[in-house]
């Protein structure tokens, strides 16, 4: 073996080893840069341009009253959030397709994201005035998570198929999906806006309070779950029969990962609504970058993630100015032809 290819660090413990090559960790450091850039950059956009190095006087607290005002009240957050969210849809797209083994595969079509706008929709419908906004995102994660049980179950014979979940996967999104649309034609008119809105994908007025720090701990809590679990994802990519020869038990872990994934993607479209293809795209920019491995996979995707989303949502709040369109509008107009692409390239497979 050559010295370029020898591991740069091991880390080893009780529950899982982990080998960073160098390349990875060059990548994931060249993006981090590139994301805390863009981050910069994007926060100084707006109908009040601010210079990049405002921007960072003023998240110190050196700026002036009102850049400071501007910045860490109402940029800063949609920033984060963006990031948070888009770096939750990459991780959750990676593992959903190295468990089902289909390069197609996101949040989007096996129940994640139909799930939960289902159960998003259905809190404005009956609860809407009722209930506290604050209830919005748990009835959206639970949507996402009955819809993906649902979806598990109906794909269960002797063990669930990875093409059994997948097409399942899309013919039961496209039925949540109808319902989300009943109800919105049967409520009154502000609950086809506020569904709608969601149903798009945006993180328009977001606050520290009412979803980064709500966001926050599902993040910190799943993706290091996510990170130290992806080694049997690894092992699950050498197909059902190899991995039982060496002693993985396939089926529970399958489970285990698509359920930890179901809940960081319900929780990222439960305050982001159905924000779509991130899931899919990154994951697969990530592999050109790094290759298949999920130890640098999962981070580099969340990187990708973030960036993507964040590109996405400086470009619905700047190119049609004052027009705030929803991030994810951008995110579909760019995902569905590289779908297509994809599609095509595996068609003979």
């Amino acid at each position: 073996m050559s010295r370029s290819r020898l591991p740069d660090m091991i880390i080893r413990n009780r529950l899982f080893s982990v080998l960073i090559s160098r390349k990875a960790l060059r990548v994931s450091l060249l993006l981090t840069a590139a994301l805390l850039a863009a981050m910069i950059i994007c926060t100084g956009f707006g109908s009040l341009y601010i210079s990049p190095l405002e921007v960072i006087r003023s998240v110190f607290g050196y700026g002036s009253d009102t850049n400071e005002m501007i910045i860490r009240s109402l940029r800063l957050p949609r920033i984060v959030i963006a990031v948070l969210i888009g770096g939750s849809l990459a991780v959750a797209g990676a593992i959903l397709q190295g468990v089902v083994r289909n390069p197609l595969t996101s949040p989007d079509n096996v129940g994640i994201t139909g799930g939960g706008v289902l159960g998003a929709v259905s809190f404005f419908f009956f609860f809407s005035g009722k209930l506290s906004i604050h209830w919005l995102p748990p009835f959206a994660i639970v949507g996402a998570l009955a819809a993906t049980l649902l979806i598990y179950a109906l794909a269960w014979k002797k063990g669930a198929s990875p093409l059994r979940l997948v097409l399942i996967g899309i013919s039961l999104t496209a039925a949540m999906n109808s319902l989300s649309y009943m109800m919105m034609i049967m409520g009154p008119i502000i609950l086809a806006n506020q569904s709608l809105t969601f149903m798009t994908g945006s993180i328009y007025g977001t606050s520290w309070e009412k979803a980064v720090q709500p966001l926050l701990p599902w993040v910190v809590v799943l993706l290091p779950l996510l990170l130290i679990y992806s080694r049997h994802v690894n092992v699950q990519g050498l197909g059902d029969d190899v991995a039982r020869s060496v002693g993985s038990a396939v089926q529970r872990q399958r489970f285990i990962l698509i359920l930890l994934s179901v809940a960081l993607g319900g929780a990222a479209v439960a305050f982001g609504g159905a924000i779509s293809f991130i899931g899919l795209m990154a994951p697969h920019m990530g592999r050109r970058l790094v290759g298949p491995s999920f130890g640098a996979l999962l981070p580099v995707s969340a990187l990708i993630g973030a960036i993507l989303l964040l590109l996405a949502d400086l470009a619905g709040r700047t190119l049609v100015p004052p027009l705030d369109i929803p991030a994810g509008v951008f995110t579909a107009a760019v995902g569905a032809p590289l779908f297509v692409y994809l599609l095509y390239r595996s068609r003979n497979r």
